[in-house]
């Protein structure tokens, strides 16, 4: 009515009337198949941007992103690690439905009724050109092994570049710069700042003395971006670098004292382990800053995809959504990578935009999300296409759209290959594996204690550095976890290993 009101008065109410589901239909007619953009990065924590306040990594091509669409800051991986996560964001389930519970399991067979209900499948099923460019990681039965088409992927550009890496980037660009008949589905899936492993796995094999040959051939393009990314900037000494440039160590840079047993136990023996015992506060404050311009050279990537879907007029008709597989610990709690089920390995970016429909500069602080689980059933809500009954995420449409939501989800898992997590309110529970024994953790962290359960305040202690499950103060919360995660699994129908299943 607000909107008649401002009409010149000479125009009828029919005709004001006829106009406007003139304007609706044509809004309706253009809105309703967008083309869809999934940027997908590789072990970048959600503080990784600039627009989250972090001042020692610039992301402007994100960052205008996020001015544009809806940022989720409680957003989460199903799993800390490449294969089990992907699976779950191109497929819509757990990781844990297949028995995956790290990248050894990528040979896992996956059903033919998980991949009939794969993201690629429904949106060519429904109509749209589906291509796919650079890193893959998908597990599957031995001919759907990292094979895209399994999962309905029609069209695999820059087919020889397995990484995401520059021919990935510049086949991006050429693909939404064609002219195009239908919708499409483009996954642009990039491998920075993944890039990050290989300077502690150096470091390591180095320490071991492995021949030099066997270092420099073991990922040549990865630690060429590790070698440039080390370098000292123009003007400044070494010593001036390191003490002055450097990010500084994070604050929750200590080993708490009651980490779960777990955590090491499952990396015991292997680089990552050796980096969390010998690494100096030097050696973390260098990898912190190599890891931050990894970062800005995927950004710079981004910004190339963005310019090129602008300057192919496509802007106002794609929606566009960004994330990661899983986070990166950074130095916190002395971890380098990933696979703790710390904030900083299962945090990751979530951002959705579509420019005249998703609410500017939104940002959501509340609901909890997974990008595992929310990814497709959001994409099939924005491009209005049915998502299978079998999904059990949500859409974020309405979210990022600004509208409040009251029935959203209350509580949220995350697995890895020895403990499982439930997220709810504030709070933070963790259970691990009995099968870690004190002889096979860190010293450093548990001692010659077993720690089974974690339970952490995160309103009070961000950086999870008092485990407070031992406390007989919040015995009811550590009730809270243990049914909710019980409770999780058995709503959706869904097998909780015994092992997670803690008794009084």
């Amino acid at each position: 009515m607000n909107v008649i009101m401002h009409w010149n008065c000479r125009a009828t109410a029919a005709m004001v009337f006829a106009l406007f589901l003139s304007s609706a239909a044509g809004a309706t007619t253009k809105k309703s198949r967008p083309n869809v953009l999934l940027i997908i990065t590789d072990q970048q924590q959600a503080g990784m941007m600039s627009c989250t306040g972090n001042p020692w990594v610039k992301t402007p091509n994100l960052d205008r992103l996020a001015a544009d669409g809806a940022r989720f800051e409680k957003a989460y991986c199903a799993n800390p690690v490449c294969i089990p996560s992907r699976f779950s964001l191109f497929t819509g389930r757990m990781p844990s439905e297949i028995g995956m519970e790290d990248n050894k399991d990528m040979r896992n067979p996956v059903s033919k009724d998980i991949l009939d209900q794969a993201m690629g499948t429904i949106f060519r099923d429904a109509g749209y050109h589906t291509a796919y460019a650079g890193k893959v990681h998908l597990p599957g039965q031995p001919e759907a092994l990292d094979n895209v088409t399994a999962y309905g992927f029609e069209e695999r550009l820059a087919p020889g570049d397995n990484e995401g890496r520059e021919p990935a980037v510049g086949a991006c660009e050429a693909f939404l710069k064609n002219p195009h008949d239908k919708p499409f589905l483009l996954v642009a899936s990039l491998i920075n700042p993944h890039d990050i492993c290989h300077l502690p796995l150096r470091d390591f094999m180095r320490a071991s003395k492995i021949s030099t040959n066997t270092v420099d051939q073991s990922a040549p393009l990865a630690l060429a971006e590790v070698d440039q990314a080390m370098k000292c900037p123009p003007g400044l000494s070494e010593q001036e670098f390191h003490e002055k440039v450097c990010p500084p160590l994070p604050p929750n840079y200590p080993v708490p004292e009651k980490e779960l047993t777990a955590y090491m136990s499952a990396h015991r023996g292997d680089y990552l382990a050796w980096t969390r015992k010998n690494y100096s506060d030097r050696q973390w404050r260098i990898y912190r800053w190599v890891y931050d311009r990894l970062t800005e050279r995927v950004d710079a990537q981004i910004g190339r995809i963005l310019d090129a879907l602008k300057e192919a007029g496509l802007e106002e008709n794609t929606l566009v959504v960004f994330t990661s597989d899983h986070g990166e610990q950074a130095g916190a709690h002395r971890a380098a990578t990933k696979g703790f089920l710390y904030e900083e390995s299962i945090r990751i970016p979530f951002l959705v935009k579509w420019k005249g429909v998703t609410k500017p500069g939104c940002v959501n602080t509340q609901n909890l999300v997974s990008n595992g689980l929310d990814l497709i059933p959001t994409l099939c809500d924005f491009a209005n296409i049915p998502a299978p009954a079998a999904k059990r995420g949500l859409s974020v449409r309405p979210l990022a759209e600004g509208w409040p939501v009251q029935d959203w989800r209350r509580d949220l898992v995350v697995e890895n290959n020895s403990s499982r997590l439930v997220r709810f309110g504030n709070w933070k529970y963790t259970v691990g594996r009995p099968e870690a024994t004190p002889s096979g953790a860190s010293k450093e962290s548990s001692g010659d204690q077993l720690v089974r359960e974690a339970l952490f305040d995160l309103n009070e202690d961000p950086g999870e550095m008092r485990n407070l499950a031992s406390d007989p103060a919040f015995l009811h919360k550590l009730r809270e976890g243990r049914s909710l995660l019980k409770n999780w699994y058995s709503v959706w129908g869904l097998k909780l290993d015994p092992d997670y299943i803690m008794r009084e």
